[in-house]
């Protein structure tokens, strides 16, 4: 039985599989064609942070499917010391066929995985964000026909949906640059990870947003203090001034550049409403893809089950 609990779980072609999948069920979706593949499947959706993306494209994306969801927060399913983790994971995985999580932990998803029955799916946590990562992929082919060799700049903080991208791009033959202030790169543990898994790969840093956007193909970023770190926002607002995404940022990189963000956006922060918002942007194709993702993963996870 496979989980997703980082890509780290999936080889190339199992990342490539799930791609060509989420990409016909949306030319179908966009056909007027909803497959109704899994009548009566159940997904649990087992969630620590609140969520706009993630909870509806994924019930959706089961819905779309012929099944249904199961909302629970991590507290009313007993994981608040109520109950034992094996205990939880054994009981809810007996009653779905998916559970998808959202959580501050990594462990507590690997753990869930450890004792379920069915897969599990990480649709968050403080350390991955998998599925936003094969979200992004999907949305890059889709833009550009094609994945190899393509520059990706991420422009933010070295958090889990960089180093998922980061994770994303050595398997797909794509380049990563993280642009972050000094004391917000990538760090050592992860770099030595990357190093082990894909030796060669290389992960390119840079202090320069505009150094490093100058060969961009797609340019991204994120909020710059994410859920669990509001404490800290005023110090990342400042030590992030200058790592804005705005129009002048956009302007060094080339005019085909693509401007990404995984969304919710804090505007006026991170990026101005003329770059979201902006011919360049495909930040909304990127939205609606979570669905399409969710589907095509669904579908490998329950046909390799």
């Amino acid at each position: 039985m496979k989980h997703l609990t980082s890509l780290l779980d999936l080889t190339s072609e199992e990342l490539t599989a799930i791609l060509d999948k989420a990409a016909e069920l949306k030319t179908k979706f966009r056909n007027g064609d909803r497959p109704q593949l899994y009548p009566g499947r159940v997904l649990a959706q087992l969630f620590e942070k609140p969520s706009l993306r993630t909870r509806n494209s994924f019930e959706a994306a089961m819905i779309h499917l012929g099944g249904s969801g199961i909302f629970l927060t991590t507290a009313e399913a007993g994981l608040n010391g109520r109950e034992s983790l094996p205990d939880v994971a054994k009981v809810l995985s007996s009653f779905s066929d998916i559970i998808t999580m959202r959580t501050f932990s990594q462990k507590l998803i690997d753990e869930v995985a450890r004792y379920s029955s069915c897969p599990v799916i990480n649709g968050l946590s403080d350390e991955r964000h998998p599925c936003q990562a094969m979200t992004d992929l999907l949305t890059i082919r889709e833009t550009f026909g094609y994945l190899k060799d393509l520059h990706l700049v991420f422009v933010g903080d070295g958090n889990n949906v960089s180093m998922s991208l980061a994770i994303a791009s050595a398997m797909t033959g794509m380049r990563l640059t993280l642009a972050a202030p000094k004391g917000f790169e990538f760090e050592a543990s992860f770099l030595e990870l990357m190093a082990e898994k894909f030796p060669a790969h290389r992960v390119t840093q840079s202090n320069d947003p505009k150094f490093a956007v100058k060969s961009a193909d797609l340019v991204y970023t994120d909020v710059w203090a994410s859920m669990g770190q509001e404490d800290d926002a005023e110090r990342r607002k400042k030590a992030f001034a200058n790592f804005q995404v705005n129009e002048a940022l956009m302007a060094v990189a080339p005019k085909s550049a693509r401007f990404m963000h995984d969304l919710p956006a804090k505007r006026g922060l991170e990026v101005t409403n003329d770059v979201m918002d902006g011919d360049q942007s495909i930040v909304f194709q990127q939205a609606e893809n979570r669905m399409h993702l969710a589907k095509g993963l669904f579908v490998w996870l329950l046909e390799n089950k």
